[in-house]
């Protein structure tokens, strides 16, 4: 699914200005990011089938017991923020990509879940917005 994701992350990325590494598009961290995912699912599987059967997942690991509800809330997230990210803006879609994603995925906490998607959205807002100079989508709170 990772794969999946990253592919059309990807592919709908060349739909936007990519620019250059010196001068970034809209499209390139999307376009990196999507690469990105496609590596590291691609890595991932490849990990799997390499070990054999006698590494295989055990019954009762974290891998294992993630459900389908988790499966389906994970991408159900991810198709409602790519569809926001324009009127949202990046900086509170980042927000809320992190605090829902963390909370289906097994953050109990909301002091853990909250604080922590605001520093991951402020970073990446501050790294690729401030600092790197990426036009990304500013949305209705306009930073």
């Amino acid at each position: 699914m990772i794969f999946l994701f990253g592919a059309i992350t990807a592919l709908l990325s060349l739909k936007m200005p990519i620019g250059t590494f010196r001068m970034a598009g809209t499209g390139m961290f999307p376009l990196c990011l999507g690469i990105l995912l496609m590596i590291l699912s691609g890595i991932f599987v490849l990990n799997i089938f390499s070990k054999g059967k006698k590494n295989r997942v055990k019954k009762g690991s974290s891998i294992e017991s993630s459900s389908p509800i988790q499966s389906v809330l994970f991408l159900v997230t991810m198709v409602l923020i790519t569809l926001l990210f324009n009127p949202l803006g990046y900086p509170l879609s980042a927000f809320l990509l992190m605090a829902v994603l963390l909370r289906v995925l097994g953050a109990k906490k909301w002091t853990t879940t909250l604080p922590l998607s605001f520093v991951t959205a402020a970073i990446c807002y501050f790294l690729f917005v401030q600092w790197l100079k990426i036009p990304l989508p500013k949305g209705w709170i306009g930073l």
